[in-house]
């Protein structure tokens, strides 16, 4: 699946802004799109966050605005050097989402946007593991991702935005019950909201 934009969305940071902002448009534009999974949060100043596969820091640029310590993390060295220049307040680790080099019950927020449809089942569940791991006891992991959707109207656009950019794995993603799989590790889900006729779902989850 997927096509030759998929490679250009990585290799070209105007294209993947491009895309971006055109995909964001059915939720009222990206700003909004980058916030929805934060919306309710309450992050202080010295409050820790990890801003997990971070990308280029398009939501980590509004994390730096309420706290003074976020972290971006990435496995991508060109989307790390692109964050840095992007929203340089925060500081950046290359890293594994599966593989965190951090300690365990250290954020008190751990935020990751559009990233969970990028990774194989197996591969998902370690991460929401590590996610609970670096957790806080009573830390929010909070998500905003693809979901299958509720509203016929939007399976057009969304199907042919996977069969464009995307790969198998966010079609598998589509039949996960992702506030399930959070459960089963341990978490409380406390909010699960469906955007855009359900295509879009934002998670927020205690430890």
């Amino acid at each position: 699946m997927a096509t030759i934009l998929r490679d250009w969305s990585y290799r070209y940071q105007w294209f993947y802004d491009g895309i971006s902002r055109l995909a964001a448009l059915s939720v009222g534009g990206e700003a909004r799109f980058r916030q929805f999974a934060l919306q309710g949060l309450t992050i202080h100043s010295d409050s820790q966050v990890l801003d997990l596969c971070c990308g280029s820091g398009q939501t980590t640029e509004f994390l730096v605005k309420t706290s003074q310590n976020v972290i971006g993390l990435d496995a991508s060295p060109k989307s790390l050097q692109r964050a840095r220049l992007n929203v340089p307040k925060a500081s950046y680790i290359e890293a594994f989402a599966e593989e965190m080099p951090f300690a365990d019950n250290l954020f008190d927020v751990v935020h990751t946007s559009v990233a969970l449809h990028e990774m194989q089942p197996q591969q998902l569940r370690k991460i929401i593991k590590e996610v609970y791991r670096v957790l806080k006891p009573g830390g929010v992991f909070t998500l905003v991702d693809f979901h299958a959707p509720t509203n016929p109207i939007f399976w057009p656009g969304i199907s042919v935005f996977l069969l464009l950019f995307e790969t198998e794995t966010a079609w598998e993603l589509l039949k996960t019950d992702l506030a399930e799989l959070l459960a089963k590790t341990g978490f409380k889900v406390s909010k699960s909201t469906l955007y855009a006729g359900g295509s879009l779902q934002v998670i927020q989850a205690n430890k």
